[in-house]
């Protein structure tokens, strides 16, 4: 994948001298798979972070190289606007599904509150013993909501009221699950919202359980594949391209489809919506950890591992299974190749859902698990993000 994206975003990299020297060999060639990189720049700045800490990077040199090689390049950041940049801790979204407890992400990420409606929703219904293209279907439409949801009410919490109570409360979502007919699609058009559509990424997830319980879930992103494609002379650094995650145009897509509203628009200081959903589920016996790259889509991926684990699968399945995908809009179940059957996909046809079936598949999902009780812990990374087992 690290090749392929090189190699199709060549031709946007070739406007950048440095990200041509960092990531191309002699600047120039693709590397191949089992070629040494090195990246030295970026090796100078982790030291100077490692001696100087947050000034190593936001002050001083690095961030001096990092405004010039932007002014250049044509952007407006300041030395100003490094030096007063923060990080902020948020409590985390806490919600329960069939007695476990899960502890997920709060906005700006939109992953744990939309996990949150997802799951509650879902909540009402056996969907262990249920038919597969009605359990399908029921996710499809709790998946639908959750989105319209993200569309119309989230963003950066210091810039805006987010109702997150009224949102993750179970009985919201029984009134989302009265909308929901087990016989027919809803048309998301049809829902109370922002309106009808008009016109891989590059995060990473990582899970870690130690020897003494303590649980990471982590996602990083520069948003799209290799972000703005542009590394700050010097620095190493490889810039993103999160801007795109604002709703520059309430009502209107950005690089995933996803729509948003005024809650998410543009503002100085104003950090912009993700779908990062590094999530917890912490049982009496046993906890699981989890999270994924991929844009748009990883909260649904996210969902999807969680109920196979709570359909008593293993770590492996989670990571593994076929995947579909619906965010509101545009109107339509993306999945994986060969995901559905012919089957499956005539009797959601039937209830008025369209279908895509996409010419890739998605995520990099990785997973570790714990049993408390026993002691057994087991790990696993999607193969298709080639990755392995640790």
């Amino acid at each position: 994948r690290y090749v392929h994206g090189l190699q199709s975003k060549k031709s946007i990299m070739q406007r950048y001298p440095a990200s041509m020297k960092t990531y191309y060999v002699n600047g120039k060639d693709t590397p191949k798979v089992g070629n040494n990189i090195t990246n030295k720049d970026l090796a100078k700045t982790l030291k100077s972070i490692a001696k100087k800490g947050k000034k190593g990077f936001y002050q001083g040199k690095v961030a001096k190289k990092l405004v010039k090689a932007v002014k250049k390049a044509g952007g407006i950041w300041t030395l100003e606007d490094l030096k007063n940049y923060q990080i902020v801790e948020r409590e985390p979204i806490y919600t329960e599904y069939l007695g476990k407890k899960l502890i997920t992400a709060a906005p700006p990420s939109s992953g744990g509150i939309a996990l949150a409606t997802m799951l509650n929703i879902l909540s009402g219904w056996d969907l262990k013993n249920m038919p597969k293209d009605k359990r399908i279907h029921l996710i499809v439409e709790a998946m639908r909501r959750a989105y319209r949801d993200r569309s119309i009410y989230l963003g950066d919490s210091d810039f805006v009221k987010i109702p997150t109570k009224m949102l993750i409360n179970p009985y919201y979502a029984d009134g989302l699950r009265a909308s929901i007919r087990t016989d027919k699609a809803t048309k998301s058009n049809d829902l109370p919202g922002l309106g009808q559509y008009q016109e891989g990424q590059h995060t990473t997830h990582f899970s870690i359980i130690d020897t003494e319980g303590n649980l990471v879930a982590s996602t990083q992103t520069v948003n799209t594949v290799f972000g703005s494609k542009f590394v700050a002379k010097g620095t190493g650094v490889l810039l993103n391209n999160e801007m795109d995650d604002f709703s520059a145009k309430p009502g209107s897509p950005n690089a995933y489809g996803l729509i948003g509203g005024d809650a998410n628009a543009i503002a100085p200081g104003k950090r912009p919506l993700s779908s990062m959903t590094p999530t917890f589920v912490i049982g009496q016996d046993d906890v699981a950890v989890i999270g994924t790259p991929g844009g748009s889509r990883i909260i649904t991926m996210v969902l999807l591992g969680i109920l196979d684990y709570y359909d008593g699968h293993d770590v492996k399945s989670w990571v593994s299974l076929p995947r579909f995908h619906h965010q509101y809009v545009p109107d339509v179940i993306s999945y994986e190749p060969n995901a559905l059957s012919d089957e499956i996909i005539d009797k959601l046809e039937q209830r008025g859902h369209k279908l895509k079936q996409l010419d890739h598949t998605w995520g990099n999902m990785n997973a570790a698990y714990w049993n408390k009780k026993t002691g057994f812990s087991d790990a696993a990374s999607d193969p298709r993000g080639g990755a392995a087992k640790r």
